[in-house]
């Protein structure tokens, strides 16, 4: 069971991330604005992010980046609808551990939560 975060700009999609990921047995924490997540992972230890690329005030890898500086081991997953080679490189970069084109599908999301959580840390 993991601490999860879920930050996208769209309510709906950030609560059917936390109902999959909730029968899984793990604790999500979902959030529409990029201002109460980043207070919430600095109050509260977080074992994964999923951010949506295209938030409300800013980019959720400006996001990614604010919370790997508090939080360096912090694994991470990127959503967006709108993929393009260079927001996956910077996610990347940055530290994310997958990087996922939405519609994300029940299954896919499973497997990469499953597979980043279960990855060793980085040195």
């Amino acid at each position: 069971m993991a601490e999860i975060l879920t930050l996208d700009d769209v309510l709906d999609a950030t609560v059917l991330v936390g109902k999959i990921l909730k029968k899984k047995g793990h604790v999500v924490h979902t959030f529409t604005e990029e201002d109460e997540a980043i207070a919430f992972a600095r109050q509260h230890p977080i074992d994964l992010a999923i951010l949506d690329i295209k938030l409300k005030k800013m980019s959720g890898i400006e996001v990614l980046a604010i919370l790997k500086e508090d939080n360096p081991a912090l694994r991470a997953i990127m959503l967006t609808g709108y993929p393009t080679v260079e927001t996956a490189r910077e996610a990347i970069s940055l530290g994310a551990d997958e990087y996922c084109v939405k519609p994300i599908d029940r299954i896919e999301l499973e497997e990469k939560v499953e597979k980043v959580l279960a990855a060793k840390p980085r040195a």
